[in-house]
C-alpha cells in the first residue's frame, strides 16, 4: 500500500504544480495583453439632470472580453467631444443625439461614435448642409429621464434634428414603478427625472431626489437576506488580486448565466410581492413577473426569445405593461411638444434589438411614433439592406454597438438626412 500512496501523493503534487503553473502562465498572459481589468466609472449629482457622470473626468470601461475603451468626459460631463460654441452650432446644420448606453457608447472611443461618424461622413458627401454634432447620453435610461437633457443641455445648441436613440428597454425604462423592481429606489424618490400619474389620469414630471439612497430598499422594498459579508469580502479580495480569477468569473456568466442577473432575480421577486401590498402598485402589478435584461438573452447567437420581449405577444394586454407604453407615449409627447416649441425636428432612431425576436418592438415603436407624426429611422432595416447580419453591430459578449454598429447608425442617419434635406434649410431653433 505504501508505494501506491507515496505515487498518489506524487501524482497530486504534480497536478498541483501544473495548475498552479497554469494558473501563474494565465495571469502573466492577461497582465501582458489587457490594458485593465477594472472598470472606472465615477458619477456625480446634478440637480436638474440627477446622477450622471461628472465634467473633465477619465473614464475606463470593460467587459474583460471584448474591449476596454478610455475616455474622457466633457465640460458638462458627457462622452463626447467639447460641444460646439452655441454661435457656431447655431449657424451650421446641429444633429443632437440623445438616449442611454448606446448613446453614452463606454465601449468604443470617442471618435468612433455613430455622431461623430455621422460627421465625418456628412462633410464628405453632403458638405453643403454643413452638419455639426452633439451627443447626450444617459444610462439606463429612457425618454422621460432624458428630456432632461435636452432642456438642461441640447437646448443651447440650437439643434436643427434632435433624434431619440431607442432601444427595447426604454418601453419599461421610462416607467418609474420599474425603477423600484430593478433598482430597489423607491419609484417616488428616483436619482434621476421621472414621471408619476396625476389626480386627473395624465402625467407629470418630477425633479431628482439628491436623498435618493436613503429610500433604496427601506421597507417599501427590502431585498431578501444576502450571502454572509465575510464572504462576498473574500471573493471581492480575490477578484481585485487576480486578472485571471475575474477573467474567469465574467466568461462563467457570458457562458451560463450573468452573475447581476442571478442576484437580480430573487430581490426583483421580492420587491414585487412587497410593493403589491400597497394599494397604488398592488393593480400594475397583477401577474406581472420579472424580466431579465442580461447578456445572455440578449448575446448575438442566443435568438431564443427573452422574457422581456414576452411583453409584445399579442394578447398580452397585463397592467404593467400597457402602463409603462403609456409613460413612454407621455414621453414621446414631451419631446414633440418642446420640437414645435423651440423650432426642431425630431426623429427616432429605432436601434438594431427593435428588429430582433421577430420585430415586435419596432411595430410597437412605429405605431407609437405614427400617431405623433415622428419619422423612425430603421437601423435594423438598414443593416439588412447591406447584406449584413443584426448579431454583427453588437459585439460577441455584448449587444451595445460594435465599431461596425455605430458605423450602420451613422450611415443611416446620413441617408436619412439625404432624403431631408429640408431640415438643414431652415432657420435654426430659437433660444426660448
Amino acid at each position: 500500500m505504501k508505494p501506491v500512496l507515496c505515487l498518489a501523493g506524487w501524482n497530486a503534487l504534480w497536478l498541483t504544480t501544473g495548475l498552479a503553473l497554469v494558473a501563474l502562465a494565465g495571469e502573466a498572459w492577461l497582465r501582458s495583453t489587457a490594458p485593465f481589468m477594472v472598470s472606472h466609472w465615477p458619477t456625480a449629482f446634478v440637480p436638474a439632470v440627477g446622477v450622471k457622470l461628472p465634467p473633465d473626468t477619465e473614464v475606463r470601461w470593460t467587459n474583460q472580453l471584448d474591449f476596454w475603451s478610455v475616455s474622457r468626459t466633457n465640460h458638462w460631463g458627457f462622452l463626447d467631444r467639447a460641444p460646439p460654441s452655441p454661435q457656431r452650432a447655431a449657424q451650421s446644420c446641429h444633429v443632437t443625439v440623445i438616449g442611454d448606453s448606446f448613446v453614452v457608447a463606454r465601449q468604443v472611443n470617442i471618435r468612433e461614435k455613430f455622431h461623430v461618424l455621422l460627421e465625418a461622413l456628412a462633410a464628405s458627401e453632403l458638405p453643403g448642409l454643413d452638419i455639426t454634432t452633439s451627443a447626450f447620453g444617459l444610462d439606463g435610461t429612457g425618454q422621460v429621464q432624458q428630456l432632461a437633457l435636452y432642456d438642461e443641455y441640447a437646448r443651447r445648441l440650437s439643434p436643427r434634428l434632435v433624434v431619440l436613440v431607442f432601444v427595447p428597454n426604454d418601453y419599461i425604462d421610462n416607467f418609474s414603478l420599474w425603477w423600484a423592481l430593478r433598482q430597489g429606489w423607491h419609484p417616488e424618490h428616483l436619482p434621476h427625472v421621472s414621471a408619476a400619474r396625476v389626480a386627473d389620469g395624465g402625467f407629470a414630471l418630477r425633479p431628482p431626489n439628491p436623498d435618493y439612497q436613503r429610500f433604496q430598499d427601506e421597507q417599501l422594498v427590502r431585498p431578501p437576506a444576502t450571502l454572509p459579508s465575510q464572504w462576498n469580502e473574500g471573493v471581492k479580495r480575490a477578484l481585485r488580486a487576480s486578472w485571471l480569477l475575474l477573467w474567469l468569473r465574467t466568461k462563467h456568466a457570458h457562458l451560463f448565466f450573468p452573475e447581476h442577473e442571478v442576484d437580480a432575480y430573487p430581490k426583483r421577486i421580492q420587491r414585487v410581492a412587497s410593493l403589491s401590498r400597497h394599494p397604488a402598485y398592488a393593480r400594475l402589478l397583477d401577474g406581472w413577473r420579472p424580466v431579465s435584461m442580461g447578456d445572455k438573452q440578449m448575446r448575438p447567437h442566443d435568438e431564443a426569445l427573452p422574457s422581456f420581449f414576452a411583453m409584445f405577444r399579442e394578447g398580452n394586454e397585463s397592467p404593467f405593461r400597457n402602463e409603462a407604453f403609456a409613460f413612454t407615449g407621455f414621453a414621446l409627447d414631451q419631446f414633440r411638444e418642446r420640437a414645435e416649441r423651440d423650432g426642431w425636428r425630431l426623429a427616432i432612431l429605432a436601434t438594431h434589438r427593435l428588429s430582433r425576436f421577430g420585430g415586435h418592438t419596432l411595430a410597437r415603436m412605429r405605431e407609437m411614433a405614427a400617431t405623433r407624426d415622428i419619422p423612425v429611422i430603421d437601423q435594423g432595416g438598414y443593416i439588412r439592406r447591406q447584406g449584413a447580419e443584426l448579431r454583427d453591430a453588437g459585439w460577441q459578449h455584448n449587444d451595445h454597438w460594435s465599431p461596425a454598429g455605430h458605423r450602420w447608425a451613422a450611415e443611416a442617419l446620413l441617408e436619412y438626412l439625404e432624403a431631408n434635406q429640408d431640415i438643414c434649410k431652415g432657420t435654426a431653433a430659437g433660444q426660448g
